[in-house]
C-alpha cells in the first residue's frame, strides 16, 4: 500500500456550511469530490492514490499527524 493511502485528516465543522473539496492527483489537479457538513458534524478523509489534496472552506478543526489547526470563518 502506498504511504500516502495512511495518512488520515479529522475535519469537525465549527459552523454550518463547512465544504471539504477533495482534489485529484495527476498532471491535471480537478476537484473529484465534495462533502458540505453542519456544526459539530465530524469527517475522517483520507489521503489515496487518486486524492492529493483536501480543501476546507468554513471555520473547522482540522487534526492531522502533522499537529491541528482551524480554518477561518467564510466571508
Amino acid at each position: 500500500m502506498n504511504s500516502a493511502g495512511n495518512d488520515y485528516v479529522i475535519i469537525k465543522a465549527v459552523e454550518d456550511g463547512v465544504n471539504v473539496i477533495g482534489l485529484t492527483r495527476g498532471s491535471d489537479t480537478r476537484f473529484h469530490h465534495s462533502e458540505k457538513l453542519d456544526k459539530g458534524e465530524v469527517m475522517i478523509a483520507q489521503f489515496t492514490e487518486h486524492t492529493s489534496a483536501i480543501k476546507v472552506r468554513g471555520k473547522a478543526l482540522i487534526q492531522t499527524s502533522h499537529g491541528e489547526i482551524e480554518s477561518d470563518s467564510r466571508k
